[in-house]
Order: C-alpha cells, then structure tokens, then sequence
C-alpha cells in the first residue's frame, strides 16, 4: 500500500487564526486539509460555511478535504465547490437520492465520498460504488472532537479494503474519529491509506510536523 495520507480536522485548531493554522499543517506535512461542515440539525453542532472555506483555500495548496454532515445536503453542494472543495464527502441519509447527489459533486468538478457512520452498514455502497472516489468511516458518531475511537469499526475499514480491492477503482480509504499515533496503527493494518485527526495534530504549537510524523507511523528524521 502506498503512504497513509494525513489530513488534519480544523475543527480543533485555533479558530482565532484558522488561516495561519491551515497554512501550519501545509508546511508540516498534512497530505489534505479536512474540514468538518455541521448543521446543528444533522448532527448536534454548528460549525463553519462555504464563505470560511473560501477564505482559507489561498492559505493551502493542498486539497480541501469537505465533510458535509448536514441535510438535506444537495442544495449545498455547488457553493462547496465554488468555494474551493476538491473533495466532497456525504452521508447516504442527508438526502433522498445518493446516486443524484454523487453524480451532482463529480459534475462540478469535485471528487465525491460517502461518509458511514458507525451504525451505517457496508452494504449501503454496493449500488454506487462506481461512483465513488473516498469512502470515509466514522470511528466516533459524528458532531464533536476529541472523542474515543470505537475499535468495532476496524473489521468495517477491513471489510471496505476488500471490497475496494474487488472493485478494481482507486478509492481512498480514510478513517475519521479517535485518530491517534496509536489508533492509526489499527486503522493501517485494517486497511485505511488516509487518517483524518483533530487534537492529535493540534495538541501542542510548534508540534504539528511531529504529530503527523507520528499518526503517519514515522519520525520526523524519516519524513525529512
């Protein structure tokens, strides 16, 4: 398998510099830059909008990596990607059609994933897998940080391998939720190649090339 792919949550960064922080994580190694979008209805949060993500996408060259988590979500989706949304991740009950809504986000221009929460079975992709370019598992239920990785959701990454690998498609397989230098080794061996982590990169100013080394399962002396 190539490099795991590390894509930093701003949802635990400094919200006061969200720009300076975003372009931190660039410099220190973050693969792609993932943002948590919530609604207060889809789950119980409220966080930021298409206007923020335009506002950072100049403070980063790499892709932004964007977590609708919010329904109905279809309306949403071209100010996304105006906005500046490389990759769009959706939950399959944010709106009535998930075949319309996938085909919508790759129309645009964007990359499109599905989002599974913990409850959320695999077999909800089997009728759009073909159009899929990231599948995203939730090892927490969504709408807040800093929470515990539930350890079910390995043999889920594990059964998503597989079922990529039987596809035939380069799809990224990213875990999202509890993602620590010690959890990310489960999620590896499970098969996941991207690792989206909030407070693990976030814990400590001056140690954001360090925590991603670390979650990526490698020293900065490697990385260098």
């Amino acid at each position: 398998m190539s490099e795991i792919l590390i894509s930093p949550s701003i949802l635990s960064a400094d919200f006061a510099k969200l720009g300076e922080e975003v372009a931190n994580i660039d410099r220190a190694g973050a693969d792609m830059i993932h943002i948590d979008v919530m609604d207060n209805h889809y789950v119980p949060n409220l966080t930021i909008g298409p206007m923020v993500v335009k506002a950072l996408k100049p403070h980063s060259q790499k892709p932004f990596d964007v977590h609708l988590m919010v329904s109905p979500v279809d309306a949403l989706i071209s100010q996304f990607v105006d906005a500046g949304s490389d990759i769009i991740t959706v939950h399959p009950d944010a709106g009535p059609h998930l075949h319309r809504t996938l085909q919508s986000i790759k129309s645009l221009g964007a990359k499109a994933g599905v989002a599974l929460n913990p409850a959320t079975p695999v077999s909800s992709l089997d009728p759009v897998i073909e159009d899929i370019d990231l599948i995203l598992v939730m090892s927490v239920n969504p709408g807040f940080g800093g929470q515990s990785f539930i350890k079910s959701q390995i043999q889920k990454i594990s059964t998503l391998r597989g079922m990529i690998d039987g596809s035939g498609r380069d799809i990224i397989l990213e875990v999202d939720g509890g993602v620590n230098p010690d959890t990310s080794v489960l999620c590896r061996d499970a098969g996941a190649n991207a690792l989206v982590a909030g407070s693990a990169v976030f814990k400590g100013p001056g140690t954001y090339a360090e925590n991603i080394a670390a979650i990526r399962g490698r020293s900065t002396s490697q990385a260098a």
